[in-house]
């Protein structure tokens, strides 16, 4: 008898999507950004305190790697958990590699193409990815309960409450017909027309297209309302739905 070995590979490469802040730095200044970055994490939530960031700096703003570093090792200090700077003409993977970090391209975020069944003709360019087709809608008819992630590779309907440390994905919108009190990020691939309908807005976060408001940034007014969530520029709008 011959005795079968099977071998496990030592890794495996996994799909996932993460949710990233982008910390636009309009200085460099160390004892600046001590000053406001220990207020902004004295007042935000677990979640973004732990979220990965990366560092956006302007290309209108002088780049000294010798002011770089002092203003990273700042941020370091102070428990950010920082992952990347953002490429543009003045940061390349040498300037990252001085300061221990990675770069990461935010401009081509939006480019991903879908996948279709067939061959479409060129359309002209606009500002928000086409819609996802409605036969792909995912209908959650049970509750979202904390620790399940929900992804749709269209619009998602749930019918049911979402439980605090859930989260709702999909590449369209997203309609709650329930309590939201997770995560819900609609148009997760760029589609800036996505909009999110709850019927009670109590959300950990909530996001469009990668602009995003935590809890405690949601409007007082439509707390435990129904509300109506869409992107204007890049500025998420709220209306009451009656």
């Amino acid at each position: 008898m011959t005795a079968v070995v099977e071998e496990k590979s030592v890794l495996e490469f996994k799909g996932r999507m993460l949710m990233m802040t982008v910390l636009q730095l309009n200085t460099l200044d160390a004892a600046q950004l001590h000053q406001e970055i220990s207020q902004r994490l004295d007042d935000a939530a677990e979640w973004l305190q732990q979220a990965p960031v990366v560092i956006d700096l302007p290309e209108t703003l002088t780049l000294e790697t010798a002011d770089l570093m002092p203003a990273v090792d700042t941020l370091r200090n102070l428990g950010v958990n920082l992952v990347a700077l953002a490429r543009n003409d003045h940061i390349d993977e040498a300037t990252a590699s001085l300061v221990g970090l990675g770069t990461l391209s935010l401009s081509g975020g939006r480019d991903i193409p879908r996948r279709v069944d067939a061959p479409r003709q060129e359309t002209p360019k606009q500002e928000t990815t086409k819609a996802p087709d409605s036969s792909e809608t995912l209908v959650v008819e049970q509750p979202v309960r904390s620790g399940q992630q929900v992804y749709s590779r269209g619009d998602m309907i749930v019918l049911a409450p979402v439980s605090t440390g859930a989260e709702l994905m999909a590449e369209g919108n997203i309609h709650v017909y329930s309590n939201l009190r997770g995560r819900a990020m609609a148009g997760v691939r760029g589609d800036t027309s996505a909009r999110i309908f709850c019927q009670q807005l109590n959300a950990e976060l909530v996001s469009i297209a990668g602009h995003y408001r935590v809890a405690e940034d949601l409007p007082d007014a439509h707390r435990n309302q129904p509300v109506h969530l869409s992107l204007q520029g890049e500025a998420m709008h709220f209306t009451a739905l009656k």
